[in-house]
């Protein structure tokens, strides 16, 4: 067990896959989480799990391609528990792949305002309230797509690319205030999305991963909870690979 008590850690996504099981996590260490999501009834369930395991959750509205929006969260999570201590920056969108000649200029805002201009604001407005609660941890979540090249997800991958390298220089730049800025890179991840897919479609995305399947929700949420808590405390500025060994071939 971490030592959480008492901590407040802010959740975007957390309305499912790796969101709502970091959330989870968190929770079951003992944190106060707020639960981030577009998507209200989501969102709410998640807040209902973790209640039912005798946790303590608060759902807020938030769309992350707003950063008006992301500020009115962050207001909000200091309104309900008075500090924040983690962040973790994860909800995200991606495209129908294409190449990039066919990509429309719409699709390409739709997803960088999500994906990457959200982290920005969202360490804009989380980092003032991290350093007046005395510091604290946040995780971006990244991708495998932003660590390598993408073919057909040209938005995406630079989007996440774009995640990574605001992981980097805020770590830099608050590295001496207390302040731990991280990112994670998951591989393709066990989702209803995947589980939608035939037999034959969730092979070739689960084929080039030497473990032979795709991460569990909950395995990316360990390595997130990890990156915050103590156990953690001399790591920032990295970009840290779950993905069953892939990045080493």
């Amino acid at each position: 067990m971490y030592e959480l008590s008492d901590t407040v850690a802010l959740v975007t996504g957390a309305g499912s896959g790796i969101g709502r099981a970091t959330a989870k996590r968190f929770a079951n260490e003992g944190a106060n989480v707020v639960i981030a999501d577009i998507d209200i009834d989501s969102g709410r369930e998640t807040v209902q799990q973790i209640e039912e395991t005798g946790g303590t959750a608060t759902f807020l509205e938030v769309d992350t391609g707003q950063p008006s929006s992301i500020a009115t969260m962050v207001e909000a999570t200091v309104e309900e528990y008075g500090r924040l201590d983690y962040a973790i920056n994860n909800a995200a969108t991606g495209n129908t792949p294409a190449p990039i000649t066919d990509i429309e200029e719409t699709e390409w805002d739709r997803i960088i305002d999500i994906n990457q201009k959200g982290v920005w604001a969202g360490m804009k407005h989380e980092l003032p309230v991290l350093l007046e609660s005395g510091g604290g941890a946040i995780v971006n979540v990244a991708s495998m797509a932003g660590i390598r090249g993408s073919p057909g997800r040209t938005p995406y991958g630079a989007s996440k690319h774009g995640v990574i390298g605001l992981t980097r220089t805020t770590a830099l730049e608050f590295a001496s205030d207390g302040v731990r800025v991280n990112a994670v890179c998951p591989t393709i991840v066990e989702t209803p999305a995947l589980r939608s897919m035939t037999d034959e479609e969730q092979e070739a995305v689960t084929s080039n991963v030497p473990m032979g399947r795709p991460a569990e929700p909950g395995e990316v949420a360990s390595a997130i909870v990890w990156l915050c808590s103590n156990e953690a405390s001399f790591i920032t500025g990295q970009a840290l690979p779950i993905d069953g060994g892939e990045t080493q071939q």
